[in-house]
């Protein structure tokens, strides 16, 4: 089974070759959780789930380990924590909570490792340490810098100069640095700031460097799988390959390197000045006004569109993704068996992860009623984990067809419509789709299908 990936690091597309292949290690930027989880957040996670199932369905479930980490020690936390008066560790078990629920609901596995920042100081001191001793880093006024200058290959991952680095990083320029793109690796902590004890002082790490730390604890010095937004590519990806190279020069760190690109609502980037920024849980319970989404669909919405490229997120998708889910739970039902994965399926996400080329090939399935192996890909594109969920069951229809066929007799006979009208717009007014023709009533349940509506029909 061949897989191939597109490595950012190369910008080709190459024939995955783990280092091990007893031992697939996968390591995907987590969250910093300070707050809810955006819908941008769940496109990585989304993607990289389904690379983990496919991972796990070539090398077998015990030879892959997926990290994917929490950052709660940042910024954004400790100015949460100072407006509502509650404790940092509050804070971010309530967060990490959310976030955990949230990707759960929209059909993500939990990594086999999710270690938080806080739990590997000590290794981030450690490297740190090291990368002074090697001549990477320098201290200055209380802070560690790693020094760009020292690594021959800084930018290469996503291909700027030097310049055009500054130009577009924002970088802070202080004083200390020796060269404006030299970046944090440890800085001090004032009293009212969490901190912890190190040989320059009491501080707490950068961003950076956590990633680094923990993958080379969790995964060791050469790893498979790097993977992340492509937002994260300069500057969080970028330093972390200059610090870790650095500090374990007889690695590789990351030998693939995906980036999934950024998503957009209704054709217009995601922004809260335009009205159209969304939290998962948003999406999921209903927001001003609109009803909640299923997680399933969520997930269907975002696969259909490959991980490379922009996705849009619309409500016409969604409703299109439900009703589609909704014909596929009923074809594939909830029967376990041992069915063959079907191979067309396997082949769209071994090539570059082509969800989308995945979701045709299914439709394929569908339209052939090939129960078993749509039920497997399903299955495999993380769909129909817990069974039909209650929003895909509907209800039998037929006696309501029934009703309407026997209306329709009737009007044919007396040449009175009213009753027929009445019914198909009541069901209509409940989210049921009505074909009449010659052949007979056929109903079915749409995306928008309220069986309450339904009630005093018959």
């Amino acid at each position: 089974m061949t897989i191939k990936l597109t490595n950012s690091k190369t910008r080709k597309k190459e024939v995955f070759e783990p280092i091990d292949p007893n031992n697939v290690r996968m390591y995907v930027c987590g969250p910093t959780v300070y707050d809810r989880a955006h819908i941008g957040n769940a496109r990585p996670v989304i993607v990289f789930d389904v690379l983990y199932r496919l991972l796990r369905h070539v090398y077998g479930p015990d030879h892959v380990t997926y990290v994917r980490n929490f950052t709660d020690v940042d910024d954004k936390i400790n100015a949460r924590a100072a407006e509502s008066g509650r404790s940092i560790r509050e804070i971010t078990d309530e967060t990490t909570q959310w976030y955990l629920d949230d990707m759960r609901a929209v059909g993500a596995m939990d990594p086999d490792q999710m270690p938080r920042a806080t739990e590997f100081i000590g290794a981030m001191i450690s490297m740190i340490e090291g990368l002074i001793a090697n001549g990477h880093a320098y201290t200055a006024e209380g802070h560690v810098l790693f020094s760009v200058e020292s690594y021959k290959d800084y930018g290469k991952l996503s291909g700027r100069s030097i310049d055009d680095m500054i130009a577009g990083a924002r970088v802070e320029v202080a004083p200390y640095k020796r060269n404006p793109m030299d970046f944090v690796l440890w800085k001090p902590s004032s009293d009212d700031l969490p901190g912890w004890d190190s040989p320059w002082g009491r501080g707490r790490p950068g961003w950076h460097i956590e990633c680094s730390a923990m993958s080379y604890e969790l995964l060791g010095e050469s790893f498979d799988i790097h993977g992340g937004g492509n937002d994260l590519m300069f500057p969080h990806h970028e330093n972390e390959i200059a610090q870790s190279c650095c500090a374990h020069p007889q690695g590789c760190f990351a030998r693939y390197w995906l980036h999934n690109e950024m998503l957009q609502v209704e054709g217009k980037k995601m922004s809260k000045s335009l009205g159209n920024f969304f939290t998962v849980r948003d999406l999921l319970d209903g927001h001003d006004g609109m009803p909640g989404v299923p997680g399933e669909v969520i997930r269907f919405v975002f696969l259909s569109t490959h991980y490379r490229k922009p996705m849009d997120w619309t409500a016409e998708k969604a409703e299109q993704a439900k009703a589609t889910l909704m014909k596929w739970y009923r074809q594939a039902g909830e029967a376990i068996d041992s069915a063959e994965l079907y191979q067309p399926v396997v082949d769209a996400l071994s090539d570059d992860l082509n969800t989308a080329a995945a979701i045709a090939e299914m439709h394929q399935l569908s339209h052939a009623n090939d129960q078993p192996a749509l039920r497997a890909s399903m299955h495999l594109m993380g769909f129909l984990q817990n069974g039909i969920p209650d929003w895909a069951r509907g209800v039998d229809l037929l006696d309501y067809a029934d009703r309407l066929s026997e209306l329709r007799t009737i009007a044919m006979e007396t040449k009175d419509f009213s009753a027929v009208d009445a019914m198909k717009t009541a069901l209509l007014d409940a989210g049921v789709e009505v074909r009449m023709s010659k052949a007979g009533v056929e109903l079915d349940a749409g995306p928008n299908f309220d069986a309450a509506k339904l009630e005093g029909l018959l």
